[in-house]
C-alpha cells in the first residue's frame, strides 16, 4: 500500500488494479483491505478488474463497496490479481 505521504496511485489500469489489491492483501489487515476494495469500486479500472474476473461490474461494485463478497467473487477476483499483479510487486 502507499504511506500517508505519498498520493494513491492511479488504478486505472488492470495492472495496477492487481498491484494495489496484492499490496492490500498482503498487509494482512481487514481495514486496510475493506478501504483497497472501496477505492478500487471507485476506481476507472474497476471495468478492467470486472472483465477480467468475469463479474457484472455493477454487482462488483456493490460487492466491493460493502467489503462483502462471495467466495465465488473473492476467488476470481484473487485469480485476476495472480495472472495481472507486476512481476515485482510494485505499482509502476
Amino acid at each position: 500500500m502507499t504511506s500517508a505521504e505519498s498520493p494513491p496511485p492511479a488504478l486505472d489500469t488492470l495492472e495496477a488494479v492487481a498491484a494495489y489489491l496484492a499490496a492490500a492483501f498482503d498487509a494482512g489487515n481487514p481495514d486496510t483491505m475493506t478501504q483497497a476494495l472501496s477505492r478500487v469500486a471507485r476506481s476507472p479500472g474497476l471495468a478492467h478488474l470486472a472483465a477480467a474476473a468475469a463479474v457484472p461490474r455493477e454487482l462488483l461494485a456493490a460487492s466491493m463497496n460493502r467489503g462483502e463478497m462471495g467466495l465465488d467473487t473473492l476467488l476470481a477476483i484473487m485469480k485476476v490479481i495472480d495472472l495481472y499483479r507486476p512481476a515485482d510487486g510494485k505499482l509502476n
